[in-house]
């Protein structure tokens, strides 16, 4: 029996298997929290209720340890999922001693440590609950929409994104490379198919140790034959408007564990704002306003508050500990005021590291380059005015990649867009309409100092019956970080690869 199936079962006994998330003791009672992949339930072991033998059991279960419990199914609305099991047998499994992650805070270097252990808490749980929603979500619209996936190679001979990040290895005696993307050989499946996708692992051996990058990270690329930017735009639009809301409706109870606010999310049900290069630029530079904000002076508003609130933190903070110095105060109360200032000092941190990095946002604001891509920075500041994701298009040829096409009207524009996600999180698509003309992609191989023969194979694709196209690259780990709203993007995988991180 599983956990999620609970209330299929009410009024019944049943034997459920899993691990200890938690335990305590109180007065011939036990209350164990049990965990098995598919949810959490309180099972209670009542002494006057059981044998010694399995009273005994019960007492010896420690965190993580792996236990057999066998009881009746009671609804009760108090408990996490809404049911509880009274037990009627416990019988251990497998003993866990001194389990290393303890209900205290610990580390970031220590959890990513511990990650194969890490991956056990609630939080992580939901969080790949809702990455496994995302997955299957992804593979629906698709394949929904009449798309067929499709499979790249991940030994490459050449550079899609540019040669600086690229892990190279040996192929038999020739150098290789770990695929940046799967887009070029996109392309020639979407030539013989229509619309297709591709969905795998992709490499970049960026040395960037931000919030946002993976060396290694999972890539969903749909290509469509006869699309243009502006339909591409509108797949785009669909397909994260589709996952979104798939994962608001089917993982509710993973989304409230992790504090998430679903009312931001809801916000993509709302057509997308449309901005070309020169818009988002004066944006971030403050000299245009969106919906009567200003990049610029919100900033500076919000670095005000945040000066003004860490004042108010401190003395707080400073007033409950001169309280608990005061001899006589009851356990009770000094557990009240120790969990508030334990909070306390998270939000100090928080409020720390925003006064760090306004400051750098305003900076590169003001002083942006009208013609350079979009950094971290300059992205933070033009999200932070939007509700739902917002597609910058018409980019400047020359920070774009190579395959892209030019603009028609104005051909000192590549027809690529970036789609940023809200609340600051930034890029999470990149795309475009694909260059057909022969002699100016050839001409863009040269400029990026590309060896011409390793794309012989994608000039044929113009050669032999060429049509316009599109399609665009989502980061799949990206997406589960804005949809779950978190700090960095090492939690949105199993087990992050990045800069100075190999293990586990």
């Amino acid at each position: 029996m599983y956990i999620k199936d609970l209330r299929l079962h009410e009024g019944k006994s049943v034997t459920l298997k899993g691990w200890a998330a938690n335990k305590r003791e109180s007065k011939g009672l036990v209350f164990v929290i049990l965990r098995d992949g598919t949810g959490l339930c309180q099972c209670v072991v009542d002494a006057s209720k059981v044998s010694e033998d399995t009273f005994t059991s019960a007492q010896q279960i420690s965190l993580e340890t792996s236990v057999s419990i066998t009881g009746m199914v009671v609804k009760d609305d108090r408990q996490v999922g809404g049911y509880e099991l009274q037990a009627e047998a416990v019988s251990i499994i497998g003993q866990s001693v001194d389990y290393p992650i303890a209900k205290k805070e610990h580390g970031v270097e220590f959890l990513m440590d511990h990650r194969h252990l890490w991956l056990r808490s609630q939080r992580q749980w939901a969080i790949m609950k809702i990455r496994n929603r995302i997955i299957y979500a992804i593979h629906q619209f698709f394949q929904e929409q009449g798309y067929v996936q499709m499979d790249a190679p991940l030994f490459t001979a050449n550079a899609v994104e540019g040669t600086s990040t690229l892990f190279e290895t040996d192929f038999y005696g020739d150098p290789a490379y770990l695929s940046q993307s799967g887009q070029l050989y996109g392309e020639a499946m979407a030539m013989a198919m229509g619309k297709i996708y591709t969905f795998g692992p992709t490499f970049r051996a960026e040395k960037s140790k931000t919030r946002r990058h993976l060396s290694e990270f999972w890539m969903i690329e749909p290509e469509m034959a006869f699309h243009d930017i502006f339909q591409n735009m509108n797949v785009i639009e669909a397909f994260l408007r589709h996952v979104v809301l798939a994962v608001i409706a089917d993982c509710k109870s993973e989304l409230e564990s992790i504090g998430r606010d679903v009312s931001k999310l809801e916000h993509v049900t709302k057509p997308f704002p449309r901005l070309t290069y020169d818009e988002a630029v004066r944006i971030i530079k403050g000299e245009q306003d969106v919906n009567g904000q200003n990049a610029i002076t919100s900033l500076e508003q919000e670095l005000e508050q945040v000066i003004a609130r860490t004042k108010e933190v401190e003395a707080e903070i400073a007033e409950r500990e001169e309280k608990m110095k005061v001899p006589g105060m009851k356990k009770g109360e000094i557990g009240f005021n120790q969990a508030k200032i334990d909070k306390l000092k998270q939000e100090l941190g928080d409020l720390e590291e925003a006064q760090r990095n306004i400051p750098n946002w305003l900076n590169s604001a003001r002083n942006f380059e009208y013609g350079n891509d979009f950094g971290g920075s300059d992205e933070t500041v033009i999200t932070r005015l939007f509700d739902l994701p917002i597609m910058v298009y018409n980019w400047p040829h020359e920070v774009k990649a190579f395959y892209l096409k030019r603009d028609p009207g104005q051909s000192q524009f590549a027809r690529g867009v970036d789609v940023l996600a809200p609340e600051g999180y930034g890029e999470i698509v990149g795309g475009g309409e694909r260059e057909t003309d022969l002699t100016l992609l050839i001409a863009k191989i040269n400029e990026h100092q590309l060896p011409m023969d390793a794309f012989e194979w994608y000039l044929d694709l113009r050669r032999f019956g060429s049509v316009p196209h599109a399609g665009f690259g989502l980061g799949l780990e990206r997406l589960v970080t804005w949809i779950c709203k978190l700090p960095h993007v090492r939690e949105s995988i199993p087990f992050p690869r990045m800069y100075g991180r190999l293990k586990p």
